[in-house]
């Protein structure tokens, strides 16, 4: 059985997706990147692998993408992020759509036609501000684990409104707002928005909205307020966090001849 497989080595985790020559998954892995991108590559790939029944012997084509992708030295090949996050989503959603990616350390825009084609693009590199990071930093300043965020918007009363466009002011200004008695859960609804807020400050979101990245992977209401806010129904791929690594893994078929 030959296999092809997708790399995505962001600045936060690493992904790995195996696919088949139908372009079925046969297995995927996330892990931290830590501060060795290659060693990162290396325990995705081989996790991705576990019990799937793949071998070296079957290997056909390995493609990286993403911040770290000139680490994966086992890699036959590189694309560029933006590339594998359009060719990913366009599997799932075989139509013209604009597709906000929300990572650890950036932000994207995409934009396909009918055909798949990026048409587009816009990324957030300047500032941790509406990105994963800054929720994390703010998760670490209100003593509350990431992965509880979500559940907490979701018992809010009301939106708390802050008006900061910086991680370390915005730590301020909650700080501020928790001394004058503002709900826990009304704050972290508050910064879902303004996460929300920094997206559609970066490029008009026209026509269907695709969705994906490690945010909204565990994040469903944060899901649900950007879908309200636009008045638009947004649409979620199946595995959110590995859009980029199965657009790589789709064009390692395609590399290989598939």
């Amino acid at each position: 059985m030959k296999y092809f497989a997708g790399i995505d080595v962001g600045a936060s985790t690493t992904k790995a997706i195996i696919i088949n020559g139908k372009k079925e998954i046969l297995g995927y892995s996330v892990n931290d990147s830590g501060a060795d991108f290659e060693v990162a590559a290396e325990q995705a790939f081989e996790d991705a692998k576990s019990g799937v029944g793949v071998v070296d012997e079957n290997k056909s084509f390995v493609l990286s993408t993403g911040y770290g992708r000139r680490n994966v030295q086992f890699a036959d090949s590189t694309k560029t992020e933006i590339s594998c996050h359009a060719k990913g989503s366009f599997q799932e959603f075989p139509h013209a759509h604009t597709l906000i990616d929300i990572g650890g350390q950036d932000s994207k825009i995409i934009k396909v036609d009918d055909s798949g084609k990026r048409i587009s693009f816009k990324m957030n590199r300047k500032c941790a501000a509406g990105t994963g990071a800054f929720l994390e930093e703010i998760a670490n300043r209100l003593k509350i684990p990431i992965g509880k965020l979500d559940g907490l918007a979701v018992k809010a009363k009301e939106e708390t409104q802050l008006g900061s466009y910086c991680t370390v002011f915005t730590a301020t200004e909650i700080l501020t707002k928790i001394r004058e008695g503002v709900e826990v859960e009304d704050l972290v609804k508050g910064i879902f928005g303004a996460v929300i807020k920094r997206a559609l400050e970066m490029d008009p979101l026209d026509g269907n909205i695709v969705m994906s990245g490690g945010v909204v992977a565990h994040n469903p209401f944060f899901v649900q307020m950007f879908s309200e806010k636009i008045g638009k129904e947004i649409f979620v791929p199946s595995l959110p966090q590995y859009t980029g690594a199965l657009g790589a893994a789709l064009y390692a078929l395609e590399e290989e001849g598939g």
